[in-house]
């Protein structure tokens, strides 16, 4: 496992929390994708639009790790997609 990726998807998480407020005054899961997630070179796009949901509620990304929409919080946290290899030592 990666600690990088990890941390990537949190900072991932942050910055799309920093900018909710220049999405709309109350942002969901399209407003995200099509402003934030869709441009973003983390984000394995296809993926997500095959298997992400319509509008996207989960964000895959090309670690193995993504971003899941929690509806009561209105905000993205990191979920494991993929197995995790361990870096060689």
């Amino acid at each position: 496992m990666s600690y990088e990726q990890v941390e990537q998807a949190w900072q991932l998480s942050e910055a799309a929390r920093d900018i909710a407020g220049t999405l709309g005054a109350d942002p969901g899961p399209a407003d995200y994708w099509t402003g934030f997630f869709s441009g973003s070179d983390q984000v394995d796009v296809e993926r997500t639009l095959r298997e992400g949901g319509d509008p996207p509620s989960r964000i895959f990304l090309k670690s193995p790790y993504g971003l899941r929409w929690r509806p009561e919080e209105k905000d993205w946290i990191p979920f494991r997609h993929g197995p995790v290899e361990p870096l060689p030592v």
